[in-house]
């Protein structure tokens, strides 16, 4: 098994923060939110408006945590925003094989010792 996953959540725009929160309050140490455009089969699908398409705006939030954290913080974005609920959005969780990068939290308590 893999000792990193990287839960990854799909919403409407503006709610990013209330999934990095949740995912914090789970013990994640950060995130990292993209933008996206997208729909669901409980969205209209894209419109045009004036000749331009429009898409409904997504923000996609990427976190990866320590696999035995994994399950707790998609569940716990799963309850934030509602995701039960048809047209609300998606988390699902990856394996990942290798990370680069993280620095494990002793590591910053030795700096502000020092």
């Amino acid at each position: 098994m893999a000792n990193h996953q990287c839960v990854i959540s799909v919403s409407k725009r503006g709610t990013a923060q209330h999934a990095v929160q949740a995912a914090r309050r789970q013990g994640a140490r950060g995130a990292t939110v993209l933008g996206g455009k997208g729909s669901s089969i409980y969205e209209s699908k894209a419109r045009k408006l004036l000749g331009a398409l429009l898409e409904p705006e997504k923000e996609i939030v990427l976190v990866v945590v320590e696999a035995d954290k994994a399950d707790a913080v998609a569940d716990e974005i799963r309850k934030e925003l509602d995701l039960d609920t048809p047209g609300k959005g998606i988390v699902f969780v990856f394996d990942i094989t290798s990370v680069r990068g993280l620095t494990p939290l002793d590591a910053f308590n030795e700096e502000k010792e020092e």
